[in-house]
């Protein structure tokens, strides 16, 4: 599993899959400025850890290296232990999410026969169950119990698509976008990064209308995402996370820069609901 890319993209993508931790975060807010507090590392494991979500205010949901192939595993904020939630002898697992009104989670599996499916996994049992049928999903993300947002894997490319779960059916929005997608607060959309001309940019999405906007350029083509409570972004470039808000910014600023003898490259970055917890994958 170790050589498998870090997106699940199969070996014609080209990438290669590095030695990533998650890291949490406190984070807060004094008067509309943001700081970003004391940190540990959660999964603190050999191989490959990514992917965060949050499954609750109470734990935390990643994809880690276990027994040289990538399980599901459950960080619990207050005890700091780590528990894992299945056990695939023949495939391995990314992309863990809660699913809505549901306390099964949804992860992408990629056997080591090179299948790779979207899976529902009993928190119970740990058994699965396919999703979505004939699409190989790459990075999804959850609109409401019943929409599914897939990046998936299309020849050699990433599509954007919207599954219907009731009827079945799956819409293309775009061609050549990236893996991150993300609710943006008080709204009905969700972002995504579009890769369709040189200049990549962050757009959104309005999953039941199709229709999509700018919103404004990424940084050096960084693709690692997320948006704080009160609708500023965030972009991870390096050692350094970025912010900019649509509706106050003309250009993206520092938000927060981390020791580069630390964090060398970051990549997956997500804030809690509430604002409180920030997580982030590095090197």
């Amino acid at each position: 599993m170790k050589k498998l890319c870090v997106a699940l993209l199969l070996s014609s993508i080209g990438f290669a899959q590095t030695t990533t931790e998650v890291f949490l975060f406190e984070l807060s807010n004094a008067h509309g400025i943001w700081n970003v507090g004391t940190g540990k590392n959660i999964s603190n494991n050999e191989g490959y850890d990514s992917q965060p979500s949050f499954y609750s205010k109470k734990s935390i949901l990643f994809s880690s290296t276990r027994n040289k192939q990538t399980d599901i595993a459950n960080y619990h904020i207050k005890t700091g232990k780590v528990t894992f939630l299945n056990n695939t002898p023949n495939g391995g697992e990314y992309s863990p999410q809660r699913i809505p009104k549901s306390k099964n989670i949804s992860a992408v599996r990629l056997d080591t026969d090179g299948l790779q499916r979207f899976y529902n996994y009993n928190i119970t049992t740990g058994k699965s169950n396919e999703l979505i049928k004939d699409l190989k999903v790459a990075y999804p993300m959850w609109y409401d119990k019943n929409t599914v947002l897939c990046v998936t894997i299309i020849g050699k490319g990433l599509d954007l698509i919207v599954h219907d779960r009731k009827t079945r059916t799956n819409t293309t929005i775009q061609k050549k976008v990236g893996r991150s997608l993300h609710a943006i607060p008080n709204s009905d959309l969700i972002s995504y990064i579009s890769k369709e001309n040189t200049q990549w940019e962050i757009r959104s999405l309005h999953p039941k209308t199709g229709e999509t906007k700018r919103i404004v350029n990424t940084i050096d083509k960084c693709e690692d995402i997320c948006w704080l409570p009160d609708g500023t972004l965030l972009a991870a470039n390096k050692n350094v996370i970025f912010k900019y808000n649509p509706t106050t910014d003309k250009k993206w600023t520092v938000f927060h820069a981390f020791p580069k003898e630390t964090f060398k490259n970051i990549s997956r970055i997500l804030v809690g609901k509430k604002g409180t917890k920030l997580v982030l994958v590095s090197e």
